[in-house]
């Protein structure tokens, strides 16, 4: 049987984290450590560098890495290379390297997407690309999303298990409040609302026009309670996928009964 390839794409643009909330944590089992490692391959947003140590994108995945340790690749890109990522994903699963997946292999992906801004609209399109290729995605995960030009990011496509919309609908950037699943007997979607009236995330690192034009959409990708939740989101779902996959996997039991 081919080797599990778990991948998680994050499609962030720039954050600052003020700090770690208090958030309980799933643990990864121990059982993880047999199987291939997560990839997590992460798009920085705009035009920022991906080696660009002031953005949050850049810093979440130093987090990443010092917590899932071993059992993690992790990956900086830039948001406009998305056509990279999509094509890392296929060479990965490509374990036995004939040239494209194999159906087991596709079927063995374990793909969870997730992004800010315009990373939340490439979150969806890449998506969909994988879509065209017959892999499923097990999550993605849209922060404040703002859709680029030519994307929908506000349908999600058949191949999505499971995707969580946050956003907050405060100052003159905010992202998109309502997603829905073009199947919805295929994809649980969920919309989550932040506000920032009363609660300032520290942004001050940022340039000043992000904090003058973009308040709010900027304090959202800088909030440590937005990303806490969003690693909880991840964790969960690895550990969920690494249950119902050893579920599946497990011998059956047939019981004699003498008559």
């Amino acid at each position: 049987m081919a080797k599990l390839v778990t991948v998680v794409l994050l499609v962030v643009p720039c954050l600052v984290f003020a700090g770690r909330s208090a958030l309980a944590r799933p643990a990864i089992s121990d059982d993880a450590s047999s199987m291939s490692p997560v990839v997590i391959v992460g798009f920085v947003g705009g035009f920022v560098r991906p080696d660009d140590s002031v953005h949050g994108v850049v810093q979440f995945a130093q987090r990443l890495r010092s917590e899932l340790g071993s059992t993690s690749y992790i990956e900086v890109v830039e948001n406009h290379r998305g056509e990279k990522a999509h094509q890392d994903i296929l060479r990965l699963l490509d374990e036995q390297h004939t040239g494209s997946p194999t159906e087991s292999e596709k079927k063995q992906a374990r793909i969870i997407i997730y992004g800010h801004s315009w990373g939340g609209s490439e979150t969806v399109t890449l998506a969909r690309e994988l879509e065209k290729d017959g892999i499923p995605v097990l999550l993605t995960v849209q922060i404040d999303s703002i859709s680029k030009r030519g994307e929908n990011d506000g349908i999600i496509p058949a191949n999505v298990s499971r995707a969580v919309n946050f956003y907050q609908a405060n100052g003159l950037m905010h992202g998109r409040s309502q997603i829905r699943a073009a199947n919805p007997a295929l994809t649980k979607i969920e919309n989550v609302r932040f506000d920032y009236t009363s609660y300032a995330p520290n942004c001050d690192l940022y340039p000043w026009y992000d904090r003058a034009f973009m308040k709010a959409h900027t304090q959202m990708e800088s909030d440590p309670k937005v990303w806490d939740r969003v690693e909880s989101l991840i964790r969960s779902t690895i550990e969920q996928d690494r249950v119902t996959t050893a579920t599946s996997h497990a011998p059956s039991h047939r019981i004699l009964v003498r008559q």
